[in-house]
């Protein structure tokens, strides 16, 4: 008794009635496998079909079953369960217990186990080859075990709208809490219609205007329906979008000057070699202490090789402010600075007026960024989490088992 009970605690076998009879190793496949011999039986006094006393004995029936792995090594149980007869209604039953679910092969521990390391993110075959399974018994798993969520309890009141590439190259739209970081939906397409009927058919009006805030990249087609959704939000342009969005032109600018350049001077030179300069904080340009620049091969001050530059090209120079201003209003949660660059800028006739421009029809949503502590930054981290998954996977083919996936990460 004191051994069959040390062999049920090892395997965590709670059910009292299964007996262990026998325990042999045997060698399949070039792999070592404990199988437990076992029974189930206990005392049935009534039919479970009619209630009538009239039960008896019937046999024996056998069953195979797979036990959560062990330090390695695939257990599997014949449990032979005893089978019931009742002369009253003619009818058979069997001895049931709680190690698996009625006619699963599959226990409760392993499910558990396998469940456990699609929690970390595992692709499907390697789960198999650890819990000693099949890949279609783990999406199986999956499948019975996450159930898609059709709407959060209550509406965050600070939400972030992004997308991320699904299956076959379809952009899919998804949202966060903004505070809690908590996935909030994730849709099968970025169409606006689809966004639109979700948060309506699930979400009353009143719930949608208690949403004070929605943070977005400068995609326009958001822009176009949110104070539809949410009437009383207040739509914020990601500051990490912004940033981009004016590097980029810096970038544009500096490369379309480098053309015009002779490639021996020192102003090609610094700007081929030492772009990186033009996109530090002013205050990082350490005006007393030289360096040596290579591709330049000088030592200079970081502050005199960006002023060679903006002293001798004027468009240039207005470029390189203007975005100066821009990336200092937005670390420092400035917004008359930000206001002031919008507004004080003159046409250069470089990417920068094109910048300029879309930042104006975005204003007070640009102007939010630096009122509001709330980014994308959440979203972004979940959409990489995202892509690690898929490429661990190798990718999925089917969009709605990805999402489950997804919410196995996420749960």
């Amino acid at each position: 008794m004191s051994q069959n009970n040390s062999i049920l605690n090892l395997l965590g076998i709670e059910d009292q009635n299964i007996k262990v009879l026998k325990v042999e190793t045997i060698l399949k496949n070039n792999e070592e496998w404990k199988l437990i011999h076992a029974s189930l039986t206990y005392p049935v006094e009534r039919c479970k079909n009619c209630g009538f006393k009239s039960v008896v004995k019937n046999g024996l029936r056998k069953s195979h079953l797979r036990l959560a792995s062990l330090n390695g090594t695939r257990y599997e149980m014949i449990l032979a369960k005893q089978r019931y007869y009742c002369s009253n209604c003619q009818t058979t039953f069997g001895a049931i217990t709680q190690l698996t679910k009625h006619n699963h092969t599959l226990s409760r521990d392993l499910k558990n186990q396998i469940m456990a390391l699609v929690r970390e993110g595992l692709n499907g075959e390697l789960i198999a080859r650890l819990c000693h399974c099949s890949a279609s018994s783990v999406r199986r798993t999956i499948t019975e075990r996450v159930e898609p969520h059709y709407r959060m309890a209550v509406l965050p009141k600070h939400l972030c709208f992004d997308e991320f590439r699904s299956t076959k190259s379809i952009m899919s739209f998804i949202c966060c809490d903004s505070e809690t970081h908590q996935l909030v939906v994730k849709l099968h397409d970025r169409l606006s219609p689809s966004i639109i009927d979700y948060f309506e058919n699930r979400y009353s009006r009143a719930e949608r205007a208690q949403v004070e805030t929605v943070v977005i990249d400068l995609n326009a087609q958001y822009q176009s329906f949110i104070y539809r959704l949410f009437p009383n939000a207040k739509i914020i342009i990601d500051r990490f979008h912004i940033v981009q969005l004016a590097g980029r032109a810096l970038d544009n600018c500096r490369i379309n000057l480098l053309k015009t350049l002779d490639k021996q001077s020192r102003e090609y030179k610094i700007m081929k070699t030492q772009w990186r300069l033009f996109h530090l904080k002013q205050t990082k340009l350490n005006p007393e202490k030289p360096v040596y620049l290579r591709g330049i091969n000088e030592y200079m001050t970081k502050q005199n090789a960006v002023d060679l530059v903006t002293s001798k090209f004027t468009d240039f120079k207005a470029v390189y402010q203007t975005y100066q201003g821009i990336t200092q209003a937005i670390h420092e949660r400035d917004p008359e600075l930000l206001k002031a660059v919008l507004q004080d800028y003159r046409t250069t006739n470089t990417e920068m007026d094109t910048t300029i421009n879309t930042l104006k029809k975005n204003r007070q949503a640009v102007i939010n960024s630096t009122k509001y502590e709330f980014s994308n930054g959440p979203l972004e981290g979940i959409n990489r989490k995202i892509k690690t998954l898929k490429r661990t996977c190798y990718g999925f083919a089917n969009q709605k088992f990805f999402f489950l996936r997804i919410d196995c990460l996420f749960a």
